[in-house]
């Protein structure tokens, strides 16, 4: 796990494996971790990452219910876990298949003695919505479904960061999942447009912060490869990673979602 600072009241944790992010943020005495990293001994160290740094902890948030964004708790077992109410809802129904694609992954790499996914009391945001940090500080929630059915991006405006979630990897082609939708994709980079714009740093999902002048021509290519796709389907060109595999087998998977 290597750690990012973005600003002096701004980690970002990246994992060793996905590039998964997990962003601690303070302000006013307080501080949120946004997501978590994924590997057990990753997660064994991340109190005392943050402590060393000075980081508080009141809380944690997830941006999706997707399983590798969900394990933060691990770590601060007694933390509350607040997330949008898309995505409280999305798992009040999804938790077993989270659960065992997080089985499925630890079998896969030899992991073994993992606790399970602890999304018991889950505190539901409003999205769109706000929420206070400290005292002169909020974070914006923005809605953000098309990758899944939900999802929630979050605009740090005293820092100029946005934290997006599973948009905007420039590792990644968009990646639309079974539950999720090609047209709720676009309609969601549309509009995280604008606060790509204003962005400083934007934080995705999977790969290292990145400047908002490049996180905008990644949003450009994913409009127009989101476009193409629901236009001419499978036929539509790859935005990047068209040389790797796994790229293709998602680009298929949305050509088949895509209804094309």
């Amino acid at each position: 796990m290597r750690a990012v600072a973005v600003h002096e009241d701004l980690i970002v944790l990246v994992s060793a494996v996905w590039q998964t992010t997990a962003s601690a943020v303070r302000a006013d005495g307080e501080g949120f971790l946004i997501d978590s990293p994924v590997l057990p001994d990753e997660l064994e160290a991340l109190p005392a990452v943050l402590e060393q740094a000075g980081f508080p902890l009141s809380g944690l948030l997830c941006t999706h219910g997707d399983w590798d964004h969900l394990l933060a708790r691990s770590a601060f077992p007694e933390a509350s876990l607040g997330a949008g109410a898309p995505t409280c809802e999305r798992l009040a129904r999804d938790f077993a298949n989270q659960q065992q694609e997080l089985d499925e992954f630890d079998e896969e790499f030899y992991i073994e003695g993992r606790a399970r996914l602890r999304v018991e009391e889950l505190q539901a945001l409003p999205v769109p919505g706000r929420l206070g940090l400290g005292g002169a500080h909020e974070l914006e929630l923005h809605p953000a479904p098309g990758h899944t059915a939900d999802g929630t991006v979050f605009w740090l405006a005293w820092l100029n960061v946005l934290i997006c979630g599973d948009y905007l990897s420039p590792h990644e082609i968009p990646a639309i999942s079974p539950d999720g939708s090609a047209m709720a994709y676009l309609e969601t980079l549309e509009r995280l447009e604008p606060l790509v714009g204003g962005a400083t740093t934007v934080i995705p999902g999977h790969g290292s912060p990145i400047s908002g002048e490049l996180a905008a021509g990644v949003l450009a290519e994913d409009l127009a490869y989101l476009r193409a796709l629901l236009e001419h389907g499978s036929a539509a060109p790859l935005p990047r990673g068209a040389d790797k595999r796994a790229q293709q087998r998602v680009h298929a998977g949305n050509a088949q979602r895509a209804g094309a």
